[in-house]
């Protein structure tokens, strides 16, 4: 009995492999040249619309108020140095209280919005950006993505804050 059932569970498999091999080609599939598909990797799509995005001639439609032309006027601008090498460039465009800031391939127009917390906070609402600056570090954030696109950045204004702050310990009484 063993011996039968051993020899019907050989045969399945046997069969099964043989269903699984390639069938002999023709001679006549090998005739074609073979068609060669280039592939552009997402990454070089995704880095030349990028590129090809106007950004610096963008013509916003809305109007800043006075206070957020006030807080236009405390925008470090420059090339600032952020954490892991990075760089990101901050520029003022013609139009009053517009800045162009660029990150690599990321560029973005943006303009004051006003804080509760009294942070300086740079907005592009098209691409869904965010340049918050305090007194001692700025960073840049994707909304869309929802992560950090450069942080720990330091203009040379924020350095020497930052050499200047003192720590604070709060487990004692006030002075």
């Amino acid at each position: 009995m063993k011996f039968v059932f051993a020899s019907i569970v050989i045969a399945l498999f046997a069969s099964a492999s043989f269903a699984q091999t390639a069938a002999p080609s023709t001679p006549k599939a090998h005739s074609k040249k073979p068609v060669s598909v280039k592939k552009v990797p997402a990454a070089t799509h995704h880095q030349a619309v990028e590129e090809a995005t106007p950004t610096e001639d963008a013509n916003p439609a809305d109007k800043l108020n006075a206070a957020e032309l006030e807080i236009a006027k405390r925008v470090q601008t420059g090339d600032i140095q952020c954490e892991l090498g990075q760089k990101v460039s901050i520029k003022p465009m013609r139009r009053e209280g517009y800045f162009f800031v660029s990150r690599g391939i990321n560029k973005f127009v943006m303009h004051p919005v006003e804080s509760r917390t009294g942070a300086i906070r740079l907005e592009d609402p098209a691409r869904g950006a965010l340049w918050l600056q305090l007194a001692n570090k700025s960073m840049l954030m994707s909304q869309k993505e929802g992560k950090r696109l450069a942080d720990d950045c330091q203009s040379p204004e924020q350095v020497d804050y930052a050499k200047n702050m003192r720590p604070v310990n709060l487990l004692e009484p006030a002075k």
